[in-house]
Formats: C-alpha cells, structure tokens, sequence
C-alpha cells in the first residue's frame, strides 16, 4: 500500500511538473520594459546632459515601482531636467487642465510643461542637453496625447540636433488595430498621424514610424534609439501597474476607452465625474437606459465634469470582457436613443474621431457594419505601413 502510494506520489509530482512548467518558464520571465535594461543604454548616457520626458508612469515594476527618475539620479546620472505631458509629473491634473513648469519637491529638478501653450520644447529648454528620454505608459489609442507629447519632442530633437531615446513600454490595446485611419485636414493634439484610432504599436514601434514616414515638419528625422520591452509581443496581455491617466482607473476603462472616448465629442457623459469613468454612459433623460449615475467634482479626476450634479440614465459597461474590441455599438445606440440628430454631437467630435465621415453616415441611418467597413481600405494599407516598424511580433 506505501509503494502504491509513493508511486501515485511520483506519477502526480512527475505530471504536475509537466503541466506546471510553461507557466513556471514565463513566471521565470517577467516583462521588463526599457526603463528596467539598465545595461542597455547605460553607455549612451554616460557623460551626457540628460533631460527626460517622465510622469506617474514612469515606473519599473520589477524594482518595486521605483520611478525612473529616482533610479537614474541613483545611477549619478546627469539628469537635468523632467519635461511632463498633459496631467503633470504626477498625474493629478485633469484632462485639458493646465498643468505650470516647477520645481520636483524630492528631486529639486525643475519640471517643464509640455501642454497647455508649450506643447513642444523651445530651443532654450533643451539646449543644455544632449539626449532627450521620452519614458511614459501609452494606452495604444490615436486620440491618447502622450503620442503627441512624443512626436514634438522628436521634431524639438531634430531641429535642433539633439538624441532622442525612448524606454519603451508594452501596448495594453497591442493586440489588434481598428477604427478609421486620421484623415488629411483632422490633424490636432488629438490625432497627428495618420494611423487609425487603435494603431497597434508601442512608442517606440511608432517612434520608428514617425521617423521613417517623415512625419516630423519639414520631413526632418531626429537620431532615434529604442530600449525595447523585454520577454512581451503583441499577443501578450498587459496589465498597467498605474493608472496612465486620472481617469483610466483600471484595465477594462483602457480596453474601452477607445469606443467609449467618443462621447466626449456628443452631449453624453461617459462617466466622468464618477469613479468608473469610460465604463458607463449615460444622459439625463430615462430612454437613455435604466442605469443611473450622477457625474460630481471629484478632485483628482474630474473637477468639473460634464453634465456635473445631474442624474444620468444609460448602460453599465463594467460587465463587458476584457477582450473588448473598438465599436461603434455604444455611440450607435445612444444617438438613436436620443432622436437629437446633429444637436447630439458637439464641435469636437470630428477632431476626435479624425475625420468627418463617421459623423456624416451616423446623420444618413448606416449601420455599424456600413461605417466600418468605409475604412476598410484605408485601415489594410496602414496594416501593411505598420509591419515596417515592428519590434514585437
């Protein structure tokens, strides 16, 4: 009976090894992003006057999150400035919130605003450096400005001859690419390249693109190196150690946010104001649906959200998977709920949506299928644009 049991001992142990041990290999495996390769760009930076372009993102999660900026002034080094996109060094700032040049209370490092009126670096602000490091956590959505922070400090780069490095990070949208392809004359801080609104690249694929492309004015090109992620692909699920912006709180409002941002060009509130924002919609009227939410100032958030203090009736997106895919399902439904025609869209909604067709077949009755697949062309050629410049298969 004991040699019986010792042998089911073994032909379990033995079978569990088996089953256990791909897992095992890639727990051995964690994802490193380029910030966390020391070793790699260490010898770039050496005797170098380094500025870098950093927020609450900017994090290794395999060292505790110690922030980058922390770790390199740990590593002497000469890190001289932090430049910060929209929402500031901290993230605290809400979206379109001004955000002022100060000084870093732990570092004493003077920060420098990259939104607002100085979207992109002065020739002063950078002249004092050698390379510029561009360090944050995009969401792989066209309309998510950290893109944009991304492409000035390229362009600032090669105009006036500095080196770009860019610590690249893993796409948590990486999977797949959909929506309409930017259309020439929608160029704004919320779309700069003509690349669908999930682009399916990392900073530092689409870095590449930017560069090899001759997107940067003039058809400049700046001195570009890439620190890529190590031990991730396109295929491999990514879950954010931080938010990456006030109001991406967790992994479901990223994987929304690119059907659900529309809202922000119509009268319909897409939750903010509240703690599940980019999960929910909703308008104060009851044919918008039988859920009910009540946007208010939330400091941190949303200071002053839309449709703030009024009671909102719509959908509860926080059951929906998080293999979710852009769709035009949610902005479909709500503009037919409400019969407002062209009074539901505001000004914005063509900028954000980088063209102006989706707005015109929405007004003419065509069917989600029917607006998909008017960008079906576009979105193939830019699928065969993007296999150039990638770094992760």
């Amino acid at each position: 009976m004991k040699q019986m049991k010792n042998a089911f001992l073994i032909y379990f142990l033995v079978g569990f090894m088996a089953f256990s041990l791909p897992f095992l290999s890639y727990a051995q495996s964690p994802i490193l992003t380029g910030a966390e390769q020391f070793s790699l760009y260490e010898p770039l930076l050496k005797g170098k006057s380094v500025g870098i372009v950093a927020n609450q993102t900017s994090i290794m999660p395999q060292s505790n999150n110690k922030h980058v900026v922390d770790f390199l002034l740990e590593k002497k080094i000469n890190l001289k400035k932090v430049f910060v996109p929209e929402h500031g060094f901290r993230g605290k700032a809400d979206a379109g919130e001004k955000v002022d040049n100060s000084i870093d209370e732990k570092t004493g490092l003077p920060i420098v605003s990259l939104y607002g009126n100085n979207k992109k670096p002065t020739a002063e602000q950078i002249k004092d450096l050698d390379i510029i490091i561009f360090d944050l956590q995009d969401v792989g959505v066209r309309f998510f400005t950290y893109i944009s922070t991304m492409h000035y400090i390229m362009e600032a780069a090669a105009e006036n001859g500095k080196e770009v490095i860019i610590f690249d990070r893993p796409n948590p949208n990486g999977d797949y690419i959909a929506g309409p392809v930017l259309k020439k004359g929608f160029e704004s801080f919320v779309g700069m390249h003509p690349i669908p609104v999930v682009h399916g690249l990392t900073v530092g694929e689409l870095a590449q693109m930017v560069n090899g492309e001759k997107w940067l004015k003039g058809g400049l090109s700046c001195k570009l190196t890439v620190i890529p992620v190590k031990n991730w692909d396109h295929s491999i699920a990514y879950s954010l150690p931080v938010k990456p912006s006030p109001n991406l709180p967790n992994d479901l409002a990223i994987r929304l946010y690119p059907s659900t941002c529309f809202f922000e060009g119509t009268v319909v509130s897409l939750g903010r104001g509240t703690y599940f924002p980019f999960q929910v919609y909703g308008y104060p009227d009851p044919k918008f649906g039988d859920f009910t939410f009540t946007p208010v100032s939330i400091d941190g958030m949303s200071k002053t959200p839309p449709l703030q203090d009024k009671l909102c009736y719509g959908r509860d997106l926080r059951g929906e998977s998080l293999d979710h895919h852009f769709s035009l399902s949610y902005l479909l439904e709500a503009f037919e709920k409400s019969q407002m025609r062209e009074k539901f869209f505001n000004n914005y909604f063509n900028t954000l949506a980088g063209t102006d067709e989706i707005k015109k077949m929405m007004l003419a009755g065509k069917s989600a299928e029917e607006i998909e697949s008017s960008w079906a062309s576009g979105l193939e050629s830019y699928k065969k644009l993007r296999m150039k410049y990638l770094i992760y298969k």
